[in-house]
């Protein structure tokens, strides 16, 4: 553990005694904030890959509303608020299941340890609403719109590793924890030692991608590519920045993801074949990949056109187009 981690790790424990000692109501137990920091996130980081995005989804979404409050204050109908505003605020139905399971999951592991207040579980009466599978594709003119927002922007280390998105189709975990050691110059390929399938991958770098990385300048001492310029560790959600540049680009109903959508979608559109954008994405499987896809009505006229070098109609090429 470094020495940075400790110390943040002795702040909590001193900050959720004081919070413990100073309640008046011995009944109730450790606030969430201090039940998810001194067991909850170090119980998943030591199984669950996907930790970072329940600390993302906790410090954005719930620790905010919830967070001050101890086990056993937070009502079915507090969370039912939260979910509420989240819907208002449209955030995708995903993001909503995700804030409930992690609820949920949370009190399950209290019951199981006897923590103080939590006997109780306010999220199991809540039901998960079905995952809509939303696709949102980037045109081209939106996305050199989108560029010209992330050129301005005034954290340019996240700037980077959004436009680093855009030019890789990777994941947002690929990027933001990506070390400098990972990089192979020679090869131009960025190495992701434990990928989403819980293997390793690389992902190939075009010629932007590796004059991107040779103008990023390196922090002495620090081994990670994109670190934030506060913590010096990765910004794993990128939230605050993303949110600003697609503002900016008068893009607000545009996701992060949807940057990897759109890098499959300019590939397939200029005629790369699935099979090749599937081992850029890093796909296992092919039908994965198809959901990516988005071929636009000029390239599905340009390939019916084709069919002419076989069978024409007499005299197609004098006529016309029917007026509207």
């Amino acid at each position: 553990m470094s020495r940075r981690v400790a110390k943040r790790a002795r702040l909590w424990r001193k900050h959720c005694l004081v919070l413990t000692r100073s309640r008046n109501d011995a009944r109730c137990g450790p606030q969430l904030n201090c039940f998810v920091q001194e067991r909850y996130l170090p119980y998943v980081r030591t199984y669950k890959s996907s930790w970072q995005t329940d600390e993302t989804v906790l410090r954005i979404h719930i620790l905010p509303k919830l967070g001050g409050l101890a086990l056993d204050e937070i009502k079915t109908d507090a969370i039912s608020e939260l979910i509420n505003g989240m819907r208002a605020d449209g955030y995708a139905s995903g993001t909503i299941n995700r804030v409930i399971v992690i609820l949920r999951y949370i009190y399950n592991l209290a019951r199981k340890w006897k923590a103080p207040g939590g006997s109780e579980n306010p999220a199991a009466g809540l039901s998960v609403g079905p995952d809509v599978q939303r696709n949102r594709f980037l045109s081209e003119l939106e996305a050199e719109a989108l560029v010209r927002s992330i050129n301005s922007d005034e954290n340019q280390t996240a700037a980077r590793a959004i436009m680093m998105l855009l030019l890789t189709g990777a994941r947002r975990n690929e990027i933001t924890f990506a070390k400098w050691d990972y990089v192979d110059w020679k090869n131009k390929t960025l190495l992701v030692p434990k990928s989403k399938s819980g293997r390793p991958r690389v992902i190939a770098l075009n010629q932007s991608a590796i004059a991107l990385l040779t103008v990023t300048p390196r922090i002495d001492g620090n081994p990670f590519i994109f670190p934030s310029p506060i913590s010096g560790r990765p910004s794993a959600s990128l939230h605050f920045p993303w949110d600003r540049i697609r503002k900016r680009a008068d893009l607000t109903d545009v996701r992060l993801h949807d940057l990897r959508h759109s890098f499959a979608s300019f590939l397939v559109n200029r005629g790369v074949s699935l099979y090749v954008v599937q081992g850029l994405l890093g796909h296992l499987h092919a039908r994965t990949t198809q959901r990516y896809a988005h071929l636009t009505q000029e390239t599905l006229t340009g390939a019916a056109d084709l069919i002419q070098e076989v069978v024409a109609f007499p005299g197609v090429s004098s006529v016309a187009s029917p007026s509207t």
